[in-house]
């Protein structure tokens, strides 16, 4: 079977040289090209419950808002968090962060199977409610492990360690000065924290962060790594 490239996909990541640089084997999630893996599954895996950075930038996400943008997404069986800077799961694995009282962010499952994004995508929009082309407009790179709340000390100013950043809690601020969301989404037992930047900053940032993580043996990673420590319950 040939490895798919990432060259063949409608929607490919920013990055995508900077994958095929460090040797990267792809796979085809869905619709998507993603990194499965760089070294060995299994140690990958191992070292990214230390640290270690992935980049989900070509996995479904989108985004609303307006006045009645948090009505209409409820309206469409979606379940909302309580509270602006939270994010929640669907039954789908899909997570939804409410960013502030008008505008959500709504991102797909690591098997891209959850069908809400694309659902939402499809339905006619309500007065007041405007769509965020989040696939277009940001990246998203995923940190996971144990060391990875002190690497980000390095690079941003909110505390986020794992006593003080709730799991589901949502930071919108400045990460090796560029505006950032950050979600903490762990990984079954292994803290994870999804980032979502200005995608025309992504290499900027993915090198920011990679010369951060050195100090502490952080790694790239692939999808089959994140999905491992998901699964290690």
């Amino acid at each position: 079977m040939t490895e798919p490239s990432p060259t063949q996909a409608l929607r490919r990541s920013p990055i995508y040289r900077r994958h095929t640089g460090l040797q990267a084997q792809f796979e085809q999630t869905g619709k998507a090209i993603l990194v499965s893996h760089y070294a060995e599954p299994s140690m990958e895996a191992l070292l990214a419950a230390n640290l270690g950075i992935a980049d989900l930038s070509t996995l479904p996400r989108t985004g609303f808002k307006g006045a009645g943008a948090l009505a209409w997404v409820a309206s469409q069986g979606v379940k909302l968090p309580d509270q602006p800077n939270t994010a929640v799961l669907q039954t789908d694995g899909t997570m939804v962060a409410k960013l502030s009282h008008q505008e959500l962010l709504v991102v797909s499952d690591l098997m891209a199977t959850g069908s809400t994004v694309d659902h939402l995508n499809k339905q006619p929009e309500a007065s007041q409610t405007y769509s965020l082309p989040r696939a277009d407009s940001h990246s998203w790179l995923a940190i996971t492990g144990g060391a990875a709340a002190e690497m980000f000390s390095k690079v941003c100013g909110v505390d986020l360690r794992t006593h003080k950043f709730a799991e589901g809690q949502v930071a919108q601020t400045s990460l090796a000065k560029i505006n950032a969301v950050i979600v903490r989404h762990d990984l079954a037992s292994t803290p994870c924290f999804y980032i979502f930047s200005d995608i025309t900053s992504t290499e900027f940032l993915w090198d920011c962060l990679l010369d951060a993580m050195e100090e502490y043996q952080g790694v790239a990673i692939g999808v089959a790594a994140l999905r491992t420590l998901a699964a290690d319950r």
